[in-house]
């Protein structure tokens, strides 16, 4: 059980292992789609999982606990039983839906004081609540309760946040050893490396997720609005701190140009909203660049969504087809899209996993790079 790592790029710090849980192994790097409430907007089970090729799928504790709550979570056995998904899960602990809550909540040293999204009424999250919570629901890696600061924001916000973190940290540690006979199947627990944009706070908060000798460690608080270089100069810093025996797992990164050279730093694992958030608004992920299938120069094009292979599924249907059904605000639309969006994102970071294990990734990634990011 737990990571091994299989082969480090020559030319950069690209990694490529596998993660085995009890619901089944997963390879790095990889790219987890977004399962907030314990479902994908607008893609099934079987097309996740068949067509879309996802290994791991991620969803949230917080809005889990809200609803549909941990009765119903209980009685169904967890989250796999829940939602009919065999594979592995893996839950953030709540502390970013907390940060976004800065007008609904209360932070002291106990943990969380907030009001429901939902129906305003008031809960209370601590590290050792939010283990408890996480026990329930069942995912096969769980997050360790954090404060994610803001950007921008002072110092002395920062290192107060990341000293809270770690005391939080160490409570979630001892919660999660002390419950370890309650689990419904073998849990691991991530920390999460704090400190804002802030460098030597980045590099004590590293220093410490990497003391603790966790089975793989995350990078938060960043892509919060910062530039992408600040992103970047922060994730490479904490990569080289954090174990190279243990995953890296970048939390809410990013567009595919993001991952890609994340990947280069040596992470491992990665999340993020945009592959279907953008196929809401008609805007598709391409080896070719960006595309608007709402702008009329779609219109009359019969060629496929991907004419580069990358998405199989996508074959059978043209942009022109797309674009109608996406202009027209039929549902089937933002399915095709959403689908789309989501197996390009896998087929990447596929791709990335076979140049690595060939050694030719840091050559690939600075070919397409350019290409990804264009808008079309």
């Amino acid at each position: 059980m737990g990571f091994t790592l299989q082969k480090t790029d020559a030319k950069s710090s690209a990694r490529a292992g596998e993660f085995k849980t009890e619901h089944g192994v997963f390879q790095t790097p990889m790219f987890m789609p977004v399962g907030t409430l314990g479902a994908v907007k607008g893609i099934g089970l079987h097309e996740l999982k068949e067509e879309i090729n996802a290994q791991i799928i991620l969803s949230n504790t917080y809005h889990l606990y809200l609803r549909p709550g941990l009765e119903v979570m209980e009685k169904a056995g967890g989250l796999h039983k829940f939602m009919g998904w065999g594979g592995p899960i893996l839950t953030d602990s709540g502390g970013y839906q907390v940060y976004s809550l800065a007008d609904r909540r209360k932070i002291t040293e106990e943990g969380v004081e907030f009001q429901s999204h939902i129906d305003g009424s008031r809960h209370n999250f601590t590290p050792e609540k939010v283990i408890d919570i996480q026990r329930v629901i069942g995912p096969d890696v769980m997050m360790a309760f954090d404060e994610c600061p803001p950007y921008p924001c002072e110092k002395d916000y920062a290192s107060n946040s990341l000293e809270l973190t770690n005391r939080w940290l160490k409570r979630c540690i001892d919660r999660f050893t002390e419950t370890e006979e309650n689990a419904l199947h073998k849990q691991f627990l991530f920390p999460i490396v704090q400190g804002g944009t802030f460098e030597d706070l980045r590099k004590s908060s590293s220093e410490f997720v990497a003391s603790l000798g966790m089975e793989g460690n995350a990078i938060g608080g960043l892509s919060v609005g910062e530039p992408e270089e600040i992103m970047y100069k922060n994730t490479d810093l904490s990569c080289k701190f954090l174990p190279k025996d243990k995953p890296r797992y970048l939390m809410g990164v990013g567009n595919p140009w993001n991952i890609l050279e994340c990947i280069s730093l040596g992470v491992d694992m990665f999340d993020c909203v945009l592959p279907t958030r953008n196929a809401r608004h008609g805007l598709l992920f391409t080896m070719d660049g960006v595309i608007n299938i709402r702008n009329k120069k779609w219109e009359s094009d019969l060629s496929p969504i991907d004419e580069h292979g990358y998405c199989s599924h996508d074959l059978q249907y043209s942009k022109a087809y797309l674009r109608h059904l996406i202009i027209s605000n039929e549902i089937l639309g933002l399915q095709i899209a959403s689908a789309h969006n989501l197996a390009f994102y896998l087929s990447l970071i596929k791709a990335a996993r076979e140049k690595i294990m060939d050694e030719t990734f840091a050559t690939w990634k600075n070919e397409i790079i350019g290409k990804l990011r264009k808008r079309r």
